[in-house]
C-alpha cells in the first residue's frame, strides 16, 4: 500500500511533465444540490485524462537504460494515450496492446502520440501478446494496479487540498481503482474527516463485485463507460474502499449520460461517462450533503468522440 510520502515524492518528479488542472466552483450545481460544488477539471490534463500522472511516474522510476529497452502497456483507451505520450517524451520506445474493439479515436490518438499499437481479437490474446513482449525484454507497465501509477494519480489529491483546504467531500469514479486509491490516501492524510466517494456504473462495477464477494474477482464489463471497464479492481483499492463501504455508489449508464449531457450543455465540459458518473452519484445522494459542505467532483477524462456521442444518443433516445 502506498503512503502519503510516496505521493509527495511523486509530485516534484512528474511536475515538469503534467499540468496542474483547474478547480472551478459551479454555481448551477451548488444551487441544485444545496452545497458548494466544484469540478476538478482533469480532462484538461495531457492526453485528456488523469492517466499521465501515473504513466510518467512509472517511467521515471525506471533507469534510462531500462526506458531505452522499451515499455509495453495494455489499454483500451486513456492509459494507452498517456503511456504513448510519456514514452515519447522520455525516450522510451512504447508498444500498446489493445483489443480490436478499442475505439477508433483512441487507437489513432495512441499512434499519433508515437506508440506502436498491436491489436488482438480478444482480451486474453491482448494480455498474451503483452506478456510475450515482456518476456522479450520490454518493461510491462500496468494501467492501474501499480504503486507508482497510484502515487502519481494521488498527486491530484494534493492539488485539490491546496486549491480548496476546506474540502469535505471528493467524488471519484473507480475503474481499476488506481486513482481512487491514490487520491483517498492523499486526502485522508491531509484533511481530517474527509469523505471520498467511489463511483461505478452498472456493468463496470468491478469494485462492487469485489465488495460483494469479499475479495478481488474477475469481471467482464458491459457498461458504455468504457474507460471504467477494468477486468478486476486492484487489491489495494478494495482494501481502501472496505474502510468506508457505504461510500460506494453505482449509477446507471443512463444517469451518467444525462449528467454528461448536462456538463456539456451547461459547463461546456465534454466529459466521459467515466467522469460524469460522479455528478450522477451526487444527484442520487444529494441528501448526504448540506450548505456547509464543499464537494469536489473529479472530472477525470474527456476523450469522448462524436462516434461516442452518436452511440449515446441512439442508446438513450426516447424510442430506445
Amino acid at each position: 500500500m502506498i503512503t502519503i510520502d510516496d505521493i509527495l515524492a511523486a509530485r516534484p518528479r512528474i511536475a515538469p511533465y503534467v499540468r496542474s488542472t483547474p478547480l472551478e466552483r459551479s454555481r448551477t450545481l451548488s444551487a441544485e444540490l444545496g452545497a458548494h460544488v466544484y469540478l476538478k477539471c482533469e480532462l484538461f490534463q495531457r492526453t485528456g485524462s488523469f492517466k499521465p500522472r501515473g504513466a510518467f511516474n512509472q517511467l521515471l522510476a525506471l533507469t534510462p537504460e531500462e526506458r531505452a529497452g522499451g515499455v509495453v502497456g495494455v489499454s483500451g483507451g486513456n492509459y494507452a494515450q498517456a503511456l504513448a505520450d510519456a514514452g515519447r517524451t522520455l525516450g522510451a520506445p512504447t508498444t500498446i496492446c489493445m483489443p480490436d474493439t478499442a475505439p477508433r479515436a483512441s487507437v489513432e490518438a495512441t499512434r499519433a502520440y508515437g506508440a506502436a499499437v498491436e491489436l488482438s481479437p480478444t482480451f486474453p490474446e491482448v494480455f498474451a501478446r503483452a506478456e510475450a513482449l515482456r518476456a522479450a525484454g520490454a518493461r510491462l507497465l500496468h494501467p492501474f494496479d501499480d504503486p507508482h501509477q497510484m502515487a502519481g494519480a494521488g498527486t491530484l489529491g494534493l492539488e485539490i487540498h491546496e486549491a480548496l483546504p476546506q474540502v469535505t467531500d471528493v467524488v471519484i469514479s473507480i475503474g481499476g481503482g488506481g486513482l481512487f486509491t491514490g487520491v483517498t490516501i492523499a486526502l485522508e492524510a491531509l484533511v481530517a474527516g474527509i469523505r471520498v466517494w467511489g463511483v461505478e456504473t452498472d456493468g463496470a462495477h468491478a469494485m462492487g463485485a469485489a465488495l460483494e464477494a469479499g475479495r478481488v474477482v474477475p469481471f467482464t464489463p458491459t457498461s458504455l463507460a468504457r474507460t471504467l471497464s477494468a477486468p478486476y479492481v486492484a487489491e489495494d483499492a478494495l482494501t481502501v474502499m472496505r474502510r468506508h463501504a457505504d461510500r460506494h455508489v453505482v449509477v446507471s449508464d443512463r444517469e451518467a449520460f444525462e449528467a454528461a449531457r448536462f456538463l456539456l450543455e451547461r459547463t461546456k465540459l465534454n466529459a466521459e461517462l467515466a467522469a460524469s458518473c460522479t455528478l450522477a452519484a451526487v444527484r442520487r445522494m444529494r441528501e448526504r450533503f448540506g450548505p456547509d459542505d464543499h464537494v469536489v467532483l473529479v472530472i477525470c477524462g474527456g476523450n469522448v468522440s462524436l462516434d461516442d456521442w452518436g452511440l449515446y444518443m441512439r442508446t438513450f433516445s426516447p424510442e430506445a
